[in-house]
């Protein structure tokens, strides 16, 4: 019998390798994982969604981050690196490899991710504290998924037209705003 035996590696390797790779990786407990490439309309809505956010908290104290900062979730059991598509953070830190209190976090749903952000992502980002909603966005049609702690992590979904609300930064955004330069496929 041939076993292959999986080396973990540590948080502090990891950091430092991700400072000289070419490549993305997610962390989840001593395991790496390399990031795949986006299609267009996830690029545009993410961007789209950075920019809206970024206008809105001009001036305050949060920051909005895009796809090449990490989230990190550390906790006594288990440590979690992800580049959450967009994120909102109000920390003040020295730390510029990685926030780890996001107040807003936005996963663009794409086939190969939905899976991951549905369920894995999603149970861990939870453990934030600081985690006020997380939003699922599709990218293929419009529907945009808010779960709020305020509401239990209940679903509020919003398709096809009208706005919605994200409590965590106190900002009302429009369907039409969101998916706007974004082919939709025509299934």
């Amino acid at each position: 019998m041939n076993t292959a035996e999986q080396l973990k590696i540590s948080v502090d390797d990891y950091l430092q390798g991700e400072l000289i790779s070419e490549i993305k990786y997610e962390y989840i407990n001593g395991e790496v994982y390399a990031m795949s490439g986006a299609r267009r309309a996830h690029n545009i809505i993410s961007m789209t969604l950075s920019r809206l956010l970024g206008n809105h908290l001009h001036g305050s104290a949060c920051q909005v981050y895009g796809s090449d900062m990490k989230v990190g979730i550390l906790t006594n059991t288990d440590d979690f690196f992800y580049y959450a598509d967009v994120h909102v953070s109000c920390e003040q830190s020295d730390n510029d490899l990685y926030n780890v209190e996001p107040k807003l976090i936005v996963e663009v749903l794409s086939d190969s991710t939905e899976r991951k952000d549905r369920a894995e992502k999603f149970h861990n980002y939870r453990k934030l504290e600081s985690l006020e909603e997380y939003v699922l966005v599709a990218q293929d049609t419009k529907r945009v998924e808010v779960y709020s702690r305020e509401e239990n992590w209940d679903l509020a979904l919003f398709e096809e037209a009208g706005d919605f609300y994200l409590n965590s930064v106190d900002l009302r955004l429009d369907l039409a705003d969101v998916y706007q330069n974004v082919v939709l496929d025509s299934k």
